[in-house]
């Protein structure tokens, strides 16, 4: 139960002028037990937790779950949980924990049963506190409850979620449980704050939280960390669904990665890490489905671990520390992190394999299914900020399918595509249902509203960064629709205004026009404000229904579909 990099071992030492940073060789150690560790008396005990994050539902071990140096594939929840419990041996006091995203924008084996396959798995591996992330709130807030609690044919979770800072707008009361104690034995007591991102309002469908409010992540966690100590509980960990970026250069914050590669940190954890309390020990982060072990000083200067492990269960972190029983608190020069690659060359966990059986052969009967046929692989981009061919084909299947309805042009966001759509997956050619659910897992709506040109240009303009998003995020157009960015200019000028064209003629600023978009889009999610404004409402089918007839009506076997040239948006650099 090794990285075939080698264990990076990352320590906070209080008081040090620079992280501590030493590599353990490869076999240096096996079986989750680390040398001069162990010892659960007197005064102080060894502490171990194990931790995950955005596994997306990724139960199968797919051939397309790979990571940058490894040859095979890697992940599974057959093997994350094999490595899991050989990471445990020997460790009295340990605790497996996640930071969110454990369900939603799943893969077809899992979405299809609405994500019980991976709860009934996250139960058999162990995974006893999670926070919420955004995707927990896909379904809107009941199906939540219903996932934590179950129903008459479904147990539920067996592990709570967390979500300090999801209150309810009336009251300003949290609808979640804010925090969770483990009590290990002996009076050693470690407290689980657990938190989504204050701009979790702004990415999920309204409809599915409304009532809902999502609060700034510093206060809330300083707010239940001093609830804890007022319970006698002084060590507290955070589990937070918001992230940061490994960056080359040097940003003051000592990380390191599975790679081996060390790096600074950007991004909104670092601004929440430097501002949250000296009385939280470490965080566990999650969201941007990045790889990182970092140290990050806290507010009175003390260097503080925050880690991440990747996404889809290709990685797991392990954090060791010691628990000091007098002070009843970790202490922090102790605590050390490392992160793993989910390798398959340990055995395949029994109760994982069970659960895999059981739901393989139900989804397959479905998710087999042809619907069409494709010429070539049909893919995403490398970064949600460029036109793509697949987002393409999105906004043309969305656009047909709506143009009784009037629809003119039609606009996708690049988030809500989850999947490449390849040739050779499967039977060469063929694109199953599955394939096709995978792609746009979310059950959105196609959406046709009234919007006016400078509408349409406002939504454009809200492409790039702002005040509710710090990324850019490029809007997929249908086949029809152009216009130019120019990249020379700066802010929202950058959407040259008199570019915008619909077959050719300009796009007028006080004409309505009828635009199709997914319901997600509708309620103004990802800072698109302006889709909010739309008009005339009418819903028609879910997304992946109008997907799937897109392809069954121009994806034939003679006529197989190719992927849409680039180009219907301009860009000058």
């Amino acid at each position: 139960m090794f990285s075939i990099r080698g264990k990076r071992r990352v320590t906070a030492a209080l008081g040090a002028a620079a992280l501590v940073v030493t590599t353990m060789a490869v076999g240096a150690w096996s079986g989750g037990h680390h040398p001069g560790k162990g010892h659960d008396g007197g005064r102080q005990v060894d502490l171990q937790l194990l931790a995950i994050n955005d596994f997306h539902g990724n139960i199968e071990a797919a051939s397309s779950l790979t990571y940058p140096g490894f040859e095979d594939p890697v992940g599974g929840a057959e093997y994350l949980a094999t490595h899991l419990a050989q990471a445990r041996e020997g460790e009295r006091y340990s605790t497996t924990v996640a930071a969110g995203d454990l369900i939603g924008a799943s893969p077809f084996l899992s979405a299809v049963f609405d994500d019980e396959p991976t709860i009934e798995s996250l139960n058999a591996m162990g995974v006893e506190v999670s926070s919420v992330g955004n995707h927990e709130f896909d379904a809107g807030f009941e199906e939540l409850e219903r996932i934590m609690h179950g129903d008459d044919d479904f147990e539920g979770a067996d592990f709570p979620y967390l979500g300090a800072n999801v209150v309810d707008e009336e009251t300003g009361e949290p609808v979640l449980d804010p925090y969770w104690i483990k009590d290990f034995r002996g009076g050693v007591k470690v407290g689980f704050i657990g938190m989504t991102l204050e701009g979790t309002g702004d990415i999920v469908s309204k409809s599915g939280i409304e009532g809902l409010e999502f609060r700034d992540e510093v206060e809330t966690a300083d707010k239940y960390a001093k609830e804890l100590k007022r319970k006698g509980v002084n060590a507290v960990v955070v589990l937070l669904h918001e992230g940061g970026i490994p960056v080359a250069e040097d940003t003051g914050h000592d990380c390191e990665s599975a790679d081996g590669t060390s790096t600074g940190m950007s991004g909104p954890i670092v601004d929440i890490a430097e501002n949250m309390t000296p009385r939280v020990d470490l965080i566990v982060s999650g969201h941007t489905h990045q790889e990182y072990v970092c140290s990050v000083d806290d507010p009175a200067g003390n260097p503080r671990l925050v880690t991440s492990a990747s996404n889809y269960g290709r990685v797991f972190t392990e954090i060791d520390a010691t628990y000091d029983r007098r002070t009843k608190d970790i202490v922090r020069s102790t605590v050390v992190g490392s992160n793993t690659v989910v390798t398959r060359d340990v055995d395949a966990d029994a109760d994982q394999t069970e659960i895999l059986d059981h739901y393989g052969p139900l989804a397959a009967e479905a998710g087999n299914r042809v619907v069409g046929y494709i010429a070539e692989d049909i893919k995403r981009g490398a970064t949600r900020a460029e036109e793509f061919p697949l987002g393409s084909l999105i906004a043309d299947a969305q656009l047909w399918n709506t143009q009784d309805d009037g629809a003119e042009l039609a606009l996708m966001n690049p988030g809500g595509v989850r999947a490449d759509l390849l040739y050779d997956e499967g039977t060469p050619g063929e694109a199953t249902y599955g394939e096709v659910f995978t792609v746009q897992p979310f059950a959105n709506y196609v959406v046709t509203v009234d919007l006016t040109g400078a509408q349409i240009l406002t939504a454009l303009q809200q492409q790039l960064p702002s005040e509710g998003r710090d990324t850019t995020l490029v809007l997929q157009v249908s086949e029809g629709f152009t216009y130019t960015w120019d990249t020379t200019l700066s802010g929202t000028d950058q959407i040259v205004a008199d570019s915008l064209r619909l077959n050719g003629e300009p796009i007028v600023a006080d004409q309505t026009y009828r635009v199709t978009i997914n319901s997600f889009l509708a309620d103004g999610g990802d800072s698109f404000h302006a889709f909010a404004e739309g008009e005339n409402r009418l819903f028609g089918d879910l997304d992946v229904d109008a997907f799937e007839q897109y392809i069954a009506e121009f994806g034939t076997s003679e006529n197989p579909l190719a992927a849409p040239e680039l180009g219907r948006i301009t860009v000058l650099s």
